[in-house]
């Protein structure tokens, strides 16, 4: 029994190896790296993957996939681009590389030079907020898009990285039973296996219905060091969650485990917003109702409507609901990349 325990392991681990170097295959065959493209693009590659993030993948180092709508729509010129340079940095100093991912005259990029991310934050709302649906559109005209959460999972996905971090993911809207305006974020993780490392759901959104749904996309929800699902700018939202973390090594055999059965799914990992940073549960929700009963008047709708909720949020605070929101997408990029280097050593 011992003996065929053993072979079992081993058959597993010579698998998983060969599997491995598919992987790098696919990717030295299908992706090129920035020192290969030309002024028309990629000469037949299909996105661009930065030489760092390009060099890691292949030597199955831990990397960590950034969107970047939080640089065009979350915040003015120059903090977006303060707060991007600053998520990299905490991702590098944490033992992993970062990918922020955007498309750039019709190119996806997977990794941006730093030249890249100021343009991206001088475009600012000029470039196109991307989720999936938009993604064939932007490249055929060679426009210029900064990734939502569904967007970003699809191209970490598509060449092998496994952890995503975000600020908080879109989800069912309040009143979205009658509007039907449901994030594109939850159906991607309905059928994307990729790891969002997140402060939850957006609390200008449904939580409870958003939950819902999820499980209906048979998708893991976990919640990090604690029983309650976060609330995006506070620590709980009342909902109490199937699934608890409480180490980056948790975190690792769970993405490793939701691979290894092919499941297809992703998994949204909550990390609550640090104490000291969390805002006044009821500021925030009062200024959220007064934000959408505006919206509602404006006829504020469609994927408008969040860049909008957060914004007229922010004033309504006095600017504490950006600082909470900056404050916990850096905690974010902090467990992020030390999930994903715990997930790498796993592999390796």
């Amino acid at each position: 029994m011992e003996k065929e325990r053993r072979d079992n392991h081993n058959l597993l681990a010579l698998n998983m190896v060969a599997s491995a170097h598919s992987r790098l295959a696919n990717l030295q065959r299908h992706f090129q790296t920035s020192d290969n493209v030309g002024k028309d693009g990629l000469n037949g590659g299909n996105v661009k993957i930065s030489p760092e993030v390009a060099e890691a993948l292949s030597r199955g180092d831990a990397v960590v996939a950034l969107e970047s709508t939080i640089i065009s729509h979350g915040m003015p010129y120059p903090q977006n681009l303060e707060t991007a340079k600053e998520l990299e940095a905490i991702v590098r100093n944490n033992g992993a590389v970062p990918a922020t991912i955007a498309i750039l005259d019709g190119i996806p990029c997977i990794g941006l030079t730093t030249k890249e991310l100021e343009r991206l934050a001088n475009l600012g709302t000029k470039a196109q907020k991307t989720a999936r649906r938009d993604i064939a559109y932007l490249v055929a005209s060679r426009g210029n898009g900064a990734t939502t959460v569904s967007a970003t999972m699809f191209f970490a996905s598509m060449v092998g990285i496994p952890v995503f971090v975000t600020g908080g993911i879109g989800g069912v809207h309040r009143h979205g039973e009658q509007t039907m305006d449901i994030s594109s974020d939850l159906t991607e993780l309905g059928k994307t296996p990729v790891a969002v490392i997140s402060a939850g759901i957006k609390s200008i959104l449904d939580i409870p219905r958003t939950l819902e749904y999820l499980e209906t996309q048979g998708v893991t929800v976990a919640a990090y060091k604690t029983d309650q699902f976060p609330a995006f700018f506070t620590e709980t939202s009342g909902c109490k969650v199937p699934c608890r973390v409480d180490s980056p090594e948790d975190c690792a055999r769970l993405i490793d485990a939701n691979l290894k059965l092919g499941l297809g799914t992703g998994i949204l990992i909550a990390v609550p917003i640090p104490k000291e940073h969390a805002a006044s549960g009821s500021l925030i929700e009062s200024a959220i109702q007064k934000a959408l009963q505006e919206a509602r008047d404006k006829k504020v709708t469609g994927n408008a409507e969040t860049p909008f909720l957060l914004a007229r949020v922010n004033e309504l605070t006095g600017g504490a609901s950006l600082a909470s929101n900056i404050a916990l997408v850096k905690n974010n990029a902090l467990v992020g990349a030390k999930i994903a280097v715990a997930h790498a050593r796993m592999r390796q």
